[in-house]
């Protein structure tokens, strides 16, 4: 798949605001800091689409973009930062939750992970809540340029030896790089199918 047209829709602080077009959404998540804002703007072919930051958890926000006028990609604000307040951090987890639960038209979330490192007890716990929620997702895996391809090989192997004790099957995992692309047109080939296949269920 291909995308032709991507144009900022909005930002919000609620989860039901504001009003959105009844559209398929795939919803983008992850640790502070991942690579949320610039794997968008890579799979959209536009640098500046999603606003990008090197200071973690800058993005507080929700912030959605339209695709080709028939489905919608969401940066949702990054989780596991501790530079903000207990109550503010209490209160953003509630946001992200309640999104993930009950945004109407989402048929995708797509975890991120920083493939420089091993699996956190925070992410695990995180995709098994997603689990319980039955929430379908998919693990990207990011920045993979700052690792051999070998590196990125074993990277893989990891997460699905730690996931295979509570995943079967195992969900998805995708390896990325912003900078590069690689591994850009699987996953857009990936989210194609999914928008597919979820249009001709309903």
């Amino acid at each position: 798949m291909e995308i032709k047209h991507a144009v900022f829709h909005s930002s919000s602080v609620k989860p039901d605001e504001p009003v959105v077009p009844a559209l398929q959404e795939v919803a983008f998540i992850g640790r502070s800091n991942v690579g949320k804002s610039s794997l968008i703007n890579t799979l959209c072919r536009k640098h500046q689409l999603a606003h990008t930051s090197s200071t973690p958890g800058k993005t507080l926000l929700i912030n959605r973009f339209i695709i080709d006028d028939r489905w919608m990609i969401t940066d949702l604000p990054g989780y596991g930062y501790a530079k903000i307040s207990k109550t503010k951090r209490a209160a953003l987890r509630t946001m992200i939750q309640k999104y993930i639960r009950y945004a109407p038209g989402m048929v995708l979330l797509l975890v991120l992970i920083d493939a420089r490192h091993p699996l956190q007890p925070i992410d695990l716990d995180f995709i098994l809540q997603l689990g319980q929620w039955q929430i379908p997702f998919a693990i990207v895996l990011t920045k993979t340029d700052k690792l051999s391809k070998t590196a990125v090989k074993k990277q893989v192997e990891h997460f699905k030896q730690a996931l295979s004790s509570h995943w079967d099957p195992l969900p998805p995992i995708f390896h990325t790089s912003s900078k590069t692309g690689a591994g850009t047109e699987e996953l857009l080939d990936y989210l194609g199918s999914v928008l597919i296949f979820v249009k001709s269920s309903n």
